[in-house]
C-alpha cells in the first residue's frame, strides 16, 4: 500500500508568476502539497502570453511549471479580492510571492500583516536582488542576473561574448533554493509552533552557484575567464569532435585517463607520458594533448568511441538535441516524460518530477490549470463560502472563472 506523499496536508498560497515561484510550488505540489495558484484575470500568469509555441493557447512555458496546482483568478486591486486571498492565507502552511518590494504591503498581504493573523505562516518571498539589499526595488529577470552575477562570464567560447544558460537557470536554481528554505522552515515550525519570513534571492543563488569557479577567485585572486566546453582545472573534459558527431568526454582522475589511452584509443604511451600522467600536470599541457585527441577523435564515428568509452568505464555521452534526449530509453525508463489529459488540449505531454521517493513518492501529474479553473472551488471547499457570497464576488469583478462551459 502506497503511503500518503510527504507533504500531504500542507496547503500553499501561490502568488508567484513566471519561473522561479512556480517551479518551487510545483514541486511543492508534486510532493503532495495543496497549491493554489493565483492570477490576475486579466491574462494571468506572464508566462501564458509568452510563445509560440502554443497548445490550445496554452503556452508552452506556462505549461511547463504549473502542473498539480488549483488555479483561481483574483484581482487583488479590488478589496474582495485582497479579503479572498487574506482569507486562504489565515488557512495556508505556505505562501510564496515573487512581487516587487513593498507592492504587496498595499493590499495588507505583507508578511508582516499576514503574520499577524496566522503565526504559523512560512512567508517566502522571492526576488532578484533580496529584501535587505540596496537594489531592493529594482525588477529584475534571470537574463539581467546571469550577466550580473558572473555566470555569463564564464559561458561561452573563450575568444567570443559572455553567454547566457540555454535555459533561464538562475530563476530554477532560485526555486529549488525557495523549495530548500520552506521544507526547512516547515521542519522548524514543528518545533517552534511559529512559521517565518524567507527571503531569497535570484542574485544570492547564482553566487552561489558559481561554487569552484568562485571559490577560485577567492583563493587566487585570478579572474576566470571562458572555457567554451571545456574545464578550467580538468583535462580532459569536454566536447570532442568525431567523424560524423560531437562527443562529451569526462576525464575526472588520472585512472580514467589511463583507461582512456590504453583501451579506448590505443594510445598507451600518452599515459605514461610526464606531461600526461597527472592532471595538474595535463592541465599545464592540455594545448598539446587537446590536439592530439582531436585528430584521434575525428578518425573514427561517434558510436564507435561511446562503445569503447562505455566498456573501459570511461565517463562519456554522446551530444544530443532536446528530442533526442527527451526520446531517450534511459529518460523514458525512468518516466521523466508523463502524460495528462488537458482540459482544452486533450492528451498533453509533460516534463515530469525528477523526485524519487521509495515510501512517500511524489503524485501522479495533474494539467496545469486554466486561469481561473478553481476559483469557485477553492472559495467554496478551502474559505467555506457559500454560492451568493462567490456570486457576489464575481459581480464585483474580485475573481473569475474561465468562460469556457463547464470548466
Amino acid at each position: 500500500m502506497t503511503n500518503p506523499p510527504p507533504l500531504a496536508g500542507i496547503r500553499v498560497l501561490d502568488l508567484s508568476r513566471v519561473l522561479a515561484g512556480p517551479w518551487c510550488t510545483m514541486t511543492l505540489a508534486d510532493l503532495g502539497a495543496e497549491v493554489w495558484k493565483v492570477e490576475n484575470p486579466d491574462g494571468g500568469d506572464d508566462t501564458r502570453k509568452w510563445g509560440p509555441p502554443f497548445a490550445a493557447g496554452e503556452s508552452a512555458y506556462y505549461l511547463a511549471v504549473n502542473r498539480n496546482k488549483k488555479g483561481i483568478a483574483v484581482d487583488l486591486r479590488t478589496p474582495g479580492g485582497q479579503a479572498v486571498v487574506r482569507a486562504l492565507a489565515e488557512k495556508a502552511d505556505v505562501l510564496v510571492e515573487n512581487y516587487r518590494a513593498g507592492a504587496l504591503a498595499k493590499y495588507g498581504l505583507d508578511w508582516e500583516t499576514l503574520a499577524k493573523a496566522n503565526p504559523r505562516l512560512v512567508y517566502c518571498s522571492i526576488s532578484a536582488y533580496g529584501r535587505t539589499s540596496p537594489m531592493a526595488a529594482r525588477p529584475g529577470y534571470d537574463f539581467v542576473v546571469q550577466a550580473e552575477g558572473g555566470l555569463m562570464a564564464i559561458t561561452g567560447a573563450a575568444d567570443g561574448e559572455p553567454m547566457k544558460v540555454g535555459v533561464a537557470i538562475c530563476d530554477v536554481l532560485t526555486g529549488k533554493d525557495a523549495t530548500q528554505a520552506i521544507l526547512a522552515a516547515l521542519i522548524a515550525r514543528e518545533r517552534t509552533g511559529r512559521g517565518q519570513l524567507i527571503d531569497v534571492a535570484l542574485l544570492d543563488s547564482t553566487v552561489a552557484a558559481l561554487v569552484n569557479v568562485g571559490s577560485a577567485w577567492l583563493v587566487s585572486g585570478k579572474t576566470p575567464g571562458r572555457w567554451g566546453n571545456a574545464h578550467p582545472t580538468t583535462v580532459p573534459y569536454q566536447i570532442f569532435a568525431t567523424a560524423d558527431g560531437m562527443l562529451a568526454l569526462a576525464c575526472g582522475n588520472d585512472l580514467q585517463f589511463a583507461a582512456l589511452c590504453r583501451r579506448v584509443i590505443g594510445r598507451p604511451e600518452l599515459a605514461e607520458d610526464p606531461r600526461f600522467v597527472r592532471n595538474a600536470e595535463r592541465v599545464r599541457h592540455r594545448e598539446i594533448l587537446i590536439p592530439l585527441l582531436e585528430g584521434i577523435f575525428a578518425g573514427g564515428t561517434t558510436a564507435e568511441w561511446f562503445g569503447r568509452m562505455d566498456a573501459a568505464g570511461v565517463p562519456a555521452g554522446i551530444v544530443r538535441d532536446v528530442p533526442t534526449a527527451l526520446s531517450a530509453p534511459e529518460v523514458r525508463a525512468r518516466g521523466m516524460i508523463a502524460t495528462v489529459e488537458h482540459p482544452t488540449i486533450g492528451r498533453l505531454e509533460l516534463v515530469a518530477s525528477a523526485l524519487r521517493l521509495s515510501d512517500t513518492p511524489v503524485v501522479p501529474p495533474t494539467p496545469p490549470p486554466l486561469l481561473g479553473q478553481d476559483t469557485d472551488l477553492v472559495l467554496a471547499e478551502v474559505l467555506g463560502w457559500d454560492a451568493q457570497r462567490i456570486a457576489d464576488l464575481h459581480a464585483t469583478g474580485a475573481v473569475s472563472r474561465p468562460a469556457a462551459e463547464g470548466l
